[in-house]
């Protein structure tokens, strides 16, 4: 398809550089998302909380970006952190 009008040129140029910045944006996301729930499998208190602080930083980003919505980041924040504090050595739940 043959764009004709300038302003439809434009948006198809601005379009492919957002997602371009999209994608890696959420590809960075998820590889940290992914070294939380490693370090949590492993039992790796430490790491896990270090990777989370990395995570949560990561998904924060992608919402200020406009490549994720606040709810989904929140969600995934939370399910996160609840992963790691289910490994957490003071376990005082009763």
């Amino acid at each position: 398809m043959a764009l004709r009008h300038q302003s439809a040129i434009k948006r198809a140029r601005q379009s492919i550089k957002r997602s371009q910045r999209n994608r890696s944006i959420i590809s960075s996301m998820k590889t940290s998302v992914k070294k939380v729930r490693g370090a949590v499998e492993a039992k790796d208190l430490e790491l896990s909380q270090s990777t989370l602080r990395k995570a949560t930083s990561e998904l924060h980003k992608a919402v200020t970006k406009g490549a994720l919505h606040r709810n989904t980041a929140s969600r995934l924040v939370s399910r996160l952190a609840s992963r790691v504090n289910s490994i957490s050595p003071d376990q005082s739940s009763s």
